[in-house]
This record gives C-alpha cells, structure tokens and sequence, in this order.
C-alpha cells in the first residue's frame, strides 16, 4: 500500500513534468527566432552612371619658341600670374642682333647700288636726247635700275624678317593666366625645327574648371547635357563636389578594346580646392526621386528559412517584389511595386508604408551580446 502510494506520486509528478516541458517547447516552436530587420522609410532615389576622368582647366595655352637658342632668363615660376604680353622669358639674342645688323648693311649696300643706277639711267637718258648712243645702251641702263630697285626690296625684307627673328627671343604671354607648367630653366637650349619646343603651360582661369570623363558605350545612352554631376576626389574623399554636363562628344576612344565617348562637364573651382590634372570619380545623375517610399535592397532579397517563412500571397500582375513584414511574433509575406533603384535602395510605389518593419535574415545576435554583428548586418556590403 506505501509503494502503491509512492508510485502514483512520481507518476503525478512525471505528468506534470511532461506536461510542462511540451508547452515550453510549442511556446518555442511557436515565437520567431533573432531575425535582423531593417526598417521602411522615406529619402531619395537616384539612378546614376558612374564614369572616371580627369580635372583640366577650361583654356590652357601652350607657350612655345620659333626660334632655337640658349635660354638667357625666366621671369616667372609655377603658380605665377601673367597678363598678356607680359615678359615671361628671354632667349638669348646676340646672335640674332647680328643678323639684324648684317641685313641693314646689306640694305644700305643695296640702297647705294640703286642710287648709282639711277644716276646712270639719267646721264645715259641725256645721251640719248643728244643722239650720242644707241638705244640699246638707255635699256640697258634701265634694266640695271629696275633690278637695284628689287634688290633694295629683297633686303629690306631680309632686314624685317632678321628684326621679327630677333622679336621673337622676347618670349611674352599670349593670354592672361597663371602658369601651371615651366618646361625649361636658364641655360638649356632649345631647338625649333619642326615642331616650336614648349616653355610654358598657361590656364586663362582656374576658378572654373572641366571634367573630361570617359563613359562606357553602355552607359553613355542615358547621358544627355544639362544633367547633374557630383564627383569625388583622392585628395578630399570625404567631401562631394558638384558640376553640370555640358558636352556629350561624338567622337569615340577605344581604350583595352573599349569603346568610351568623352563627356565635358563644367566644375565650379572657385575656392581654388581642385588642381589640374586630378583624377575624379563621376556620379552622372540620370534620374531622381525625392521624398519617396525606399526600402534597402536586401529587403527585396531576404533570406528566411522554410520553417518561418510566410505563404507567399497571390500573384498580382501589377506588383513585382515581395517582402516580409515583422507583426509583433508574427511574419507576413506583402507583394510590392518597385520603381527607381539606385543599388542600395530601391523605391516603392506600392505595398508598404514608412515605419514597418522588413525581415531580412536570421539575425547571429544572441540575448545579452547586443555588440555582435549579425549574419545580415546593415554594415556589411551593401547592394
């Protein structure tokens, strides 16, 4: 009887265990595991093509020598500032002064010769009247003066041209600016042959500025002039600049096989921040949205395991996205409309509003360790 009356004891007390730890478990069973979720809201969506090119000032002007020589002097430096005409250099002018002074000798010579046949051609035109030479001889002596007359002009057109040699020793601006390049110092020779040898590199005005990109023929479809730009460079990565596209040019440029088209876009510099020659990354905006329902793309691509993921809802011909709304212990499967997508949101026309909650993944994070990341954390590559 005391064993029969032990025995129902631990059997009321097994049951009771039982009993418990199964509604412990459908209790489990039932609630939703960690999941990582990401939240609706409301910002901007853009598209954009991006593209790589190089800052050059809008007028640059290549300063060269028509003439060879020693250089004799530099008057200005990097950075320095000129106005036209301004003397920038002077090559070394002994030699050409002697060719000016060789040319006005021989013009003066030639001058002389002329006076002389003139003379001739006087006394044999008096000869003549008196019947005391022949024809022949009045034109000879005319012929004479008619060549020391073209003589005199050959040599002052020598002496114009030594004088215009010697003028251009004098290297001046051709425009004003600021140099941005000095290919010579004193003392270096330079040869004109065919090619005029370059000294200087000027930019009329470096407070406005062009990006010369070069878009892919994949892309360049979707560029049109007028369209805003915003562009980083290496030297400020932290700061977005802005510009407009001004020129989309015809002509193509085939790079590794490559075919790209050379697009202008026009950059406001006047805090004198971007310098020639940097390389910018280029953002062309071809379409925006502002102020519209966005959801990160990860939320069109959750991840969910078959035990608790939702029935998905009827298919609907005017919807094409599904994702997964977190209600309270609960996930519901809601169809959307897509519009813009600029890679790491995607707007919605339809379906969900700002505020709710989107489950993207199980979630890593454990109770009581809220600084480890989870397997879909935000701060991982986005899409």
């Amino acid at each position: 009887m005391k064993y029969g009356k032990i025995l129902a004891g631990l059997l009321i007390i097994a049951a009771a265990a039982f009993w418990w730890f199964t509604g412990f478990y459908s209790s489990q069973e039932r609630a939703l595991p960690p999941l990582h979720t990401e939240t609706v809201d409301s910002g901007e969506v853009s598209q954009r093509v991006t593209a790589f090119g190089s800052i050059q000032p809008v007028q640059k002007v290549t300063v060269g020598s028509q003439v060879s020589g020693i250089i004799d002097e530099i008057y200005v430096d990097f950075n320095s500032r000129v106005e036209r005409g301004q003397v920038i250099a002077q090559i070394d002018p002994s030699t050409f002064e002697a060719e000016v002074s060789s040319a006005r000798a021989e013009l003066e010579s030639a001058k002389a010769g002329l006076e002389l046949a003139r003379m001739q051609y006087n006394r044999v035109q008096e000869l003549r009247e008196r019947q005391f030479i022949a024809p022949s001889e009045v034109d000879q002596a005319s012929s004479t003066l008619r060549q020391a007359e073209a003589q005199v002009r050959v040599r002052r057109h020598s002496l114009e041209r030594a004088e215009r040699e010697l003028d251009r020793t004098t290297i001046k601006a051709p425009t004003d600016g600021i140099v941005i390049s000095r290919e010579v110092d004193v003392g270096q020779t330079v040869a004109a042959s065919l090619n005029a040898p370059i000294l200087f590199e000027l930019a009329s005005d470096l407070s406005e500025m062009w990006i010369h990109a070069n878009v892919s023929e994949a892309d360049i479809g979707m560029v049109h002039e007028g369209q805003r730009v915003t562009f980083q460079v290496d030297a400020y990565r932290e700061r977005r600049f802005e510009g407009d596209v001004i020129q989309v040019r015809n002509a193509p440029m085939v790079v590794d096989n490559v075919v790209n088209y050379e697009t202008i876009i026009a950059v406001d510099n006047s805090e004198l921040l971007l310098k020639p020659g940097m390389t910018a990354e280029v953002s062309v905006i071809v379409a925006e949205r502002q102020d519209v329902v966005r959801v990160r793309n990860t939320a069109l691509r959750a991840r969910l395991p078959d035990q608790i993921r939702p029935e998905n809802p009827p298919q609907d011909d005017e919807m094409d996205g599904i994702v997964y709304l977190v209600e309270g212990e609960e996930l519901v499967a809601r169809r959307v409309k897509t519009g813009l997508s600029d890679g790491l949101h995607t707007e919605i026309l339809d379906g969900v509003q700002p505020g709710e909650r989107l489950a993207i993944g199980l979630s890593l994070q454990r109770s009581g360790e809220e600084g480890r990341r989870s397997l879909f954390s935000g701060n991982q590559a986005q899409y």
